[in-house]
C-alpha cells in the first residue's frame, strides 16, 4: 500500500504511509462506507443559519483528530517508546470517534434522542467493514477501540486521555477548526506548545509540563469563550429548539399523518428498532428532505418550524438568566398568551432553554501539572482555571418576534 495525502485547511498535509502497519489501518478505514457517510453529516449543524462559514463536516474534522493524536503520540514516545505499542488503537480510535454521529451532529443527538458514542461502539463491534479491518490489525483491536470510545476503558490512561479527556485531541481539532470555519477568532491555540508539554505523571496518567501552564490556560478560556460565542449562540439556540420541535411534531402526530421514507419511519417511529444499514442510511441529506417535504405537504403545526428554518425566518431568543426560576416561567406564559393573541401557535413558537455551562471541571478528568519531581491539580496552581470551575446559568426564552416589544416591556418591570 502507497502513500495517501489529505490536504487539511487547518493543519495542511496530513500524510499517511501505507507501509506503517498503523497508518495502513488508517488508510483502510477511511475508505468504508460508515466514515465516508461523515462527509455527509456537518460537523456543527444548523449553526450554518448563523455563521455562513459553518460548512465543515465530520469526516474533516475526523482527520484532524487523527492528526493531532500522532503528532502527540510522537511526542509523548520519545521519552516512553513503548507507548508506540497502542498506536494502532489510538489512531482508530481518533479516526472513528465521531462514526456513530447521527444527522446534524449534536443537534441530531437531540433531536433523535441517540448517543453517538453508544452507535460508535456498536458501529465498531458489528460492521463488517470495520470490524473485519480492525481485526486484521490485530485481534482484539475492535473490542478495544470500541469500549474505549463508548465507555473511555482502556489498559492505558495516557491513550485513553489523549482520545477522551478535558485536553483531548478531539477537543483540539474542533476548536481550532469551527473557529475557522464560523469566522470567529476566539479558537487561536498555541497547538505546539501544548504539545510539546505533553509527558506522563508517576501514575502513567498524561499530564503536562510547567512549560505548558499557561498554553493550557489559554486553552481553557478559548474553549470558554467558543461556548459562549458560537455553541451556545442564541440563534444556534433557536436552531436547535426548532428542530427538536420538528422531530417532536412528526412524532406525536405519527405515520398516518407525516410522510416519511422507510429510514425515517424506523428512526421516527421505532428508534429501538435501528439496525446498522437504516442507523447509516440517516445522513444531513435524508434528514434536510424530510424538513422539506413537511415544510411542502406536512400538516400546519409540522410546516411552520420547518419553514422557519429552511427559509430562516427565526424566532427570536431574549436572554433571562437574570431571572429567577419562577419569572422565567411566569416570561414563557406570556410569551404564549401574547403569541395566540397574535394567531400564532404558542406551542410551536415559544420555548425556555435553560443549561449550565463551566469553563472546567476540577473533578471530570482533571488536568495535573508534573514537574519531574511534584504533581500539582492545574487549579491549585492556576487563579485563572480556578475562576473557570463556577458555573454560569444560561436561559433563553424563546419567541416570535411579533411579541418582543411587548415581552420586553415586561422585562423592564
Amino acid at each position: 500500500m502507497g502513500e495517501r495525502t489529505y490536504h487539511d485547511p487547518l493543519h495542511g498535509a496530513i500524510r499517511l504511509d501505507g507501509a506503517d502497519p498503523a497508518e495502513a489501518l488508517v488508510i483502510d478505514l477511511v475508505d468504508t462506507a460508515p466514515f465516508q457517510r461523515l462527509r455527509r453529516v456537518r460537523q456543527l449543524g444548523p449553526a450554518f443559519l448563523t455563521f455562513h462559514g459553518a460548512e465543515s463536516s465530520r469526516f474533516t474534522h475526523s482527520l484532524g483528530v487523527l492528526h493531532l493524536a500522532r503528532l502527540a503520540l510522537q511526542q509523548l514516545e520519545r521519552r516512553h517508546p513503548a507507548l508506540a505499542a497502542h498506536r494502532g488503537v489510538l489512531y482508530a480510535a481518533a479516526l472513528l470517534h465521531d462514526v456513530g454521529h447521527g444527522p446534524l451532529s449534536h443537534s441530531g443527538e437531540e433531536m433523535y434522542g441517540l448517543h453517538h458514542e453508544a452507535w460508535s461502539g456498536r458501529l465498531i463491534r458489528e460492521h463488517p467493514a470495520l470490524r473485519d479491518r480492525l481485526e486484521a490489525h490485530a485481534p482484539g483491536t475492535a473490542n478495544a477501540v470500541a469500549d474505549l470510545l463508548e465507555h473511555g476503558r482502556y489498559a492505558n490512561p495516557a491513550i485513553q486521555s489523549l482520545v477522551s479527556s478535558q485536553l483531548d485531541c478531539d477537543r483540539l481539532d474542533y476548536l481550532l477548526r469551527d473557529s475557522y470555519s464560523t469566522g470567529t477568532t476566539y479558537g487561536r491555540l498555541d497547538l505546539e506548545r501544548i504539545l510539546a508539554a505533553f509527558t506522563l505523571a508517576p501514575d502513567g496518567q498524561l499530564a503536562f509540563s510547567p512549560k505548558g501552564l499557561m498554553a493550557v490556560e489559554h486553552y481553557l478560556v478559548v474553549r470558554n469563550l467558543m461556548y459562549r460565542s458560537v455553541y451556545n449562540h442564541r440563534l444556534n439556540v433557536v436552531c436547535n429548539w426548532l428542530l427538536n420541535q420538528a422531530v417532536a411534531t412528526a412524532r406525536r402526530l405519527g405515520p398516518e399523518r407525516v410522510w416519511a421514507d422507510r429510514v425515517m419511519n424506523r428512526w421516527l417511529w421505532h428508534p429501538s428498532d435501528l439496525d446498522l444499514q437504516t442507523f447509516l442510511a440517516n445522513d444531513d441529506i435524508r434528514t434536510g428532505y424530510h424538513l422539506m417535504r413537511w415544510m411542502e405537504e406536512g400538516p400546519s403545526e409540522l410546516q411552520d418550524p420547518c419553514r422557519r428554518l429552511l427559509e430562516r425566518r427565526l424566532l427570536k431568543a431574549t436572554d433571562v438568566s437574570h431571572c429567577e426560576p419562577a419569572q422565567r416561567l411566569e416570561l414563557l406564559a406570556a410569551a404564549r398568551q401574547l403569541s395566540e393573541a397574535e394567531g400564532l401557535s404558542a406551542e410551536t413558537s415559544c420555548g425556555l432553554q435553560q443549561r449550565q455551562s463551566r469553563g472546567y471541571h476540577p473533578y471530570k478528568g482533571g488536568l495535573r501539572i508534573w514537574d519531574g519531581e511534584h504533581l500539582q491539580a492545574l487549579e491549585q496552581r492556576s487563579a485563572l482555571v480556578q475562576s473557570l470551575t463556577v458555573p454560569v446559568e444560561l436561559a433563553w426564552l424563546i419567541h416570535p418576534a411579533e411579541v418582543a416589544p411587548k415581552l420586553r416591556q415586561l422585562l423592564s418591570r
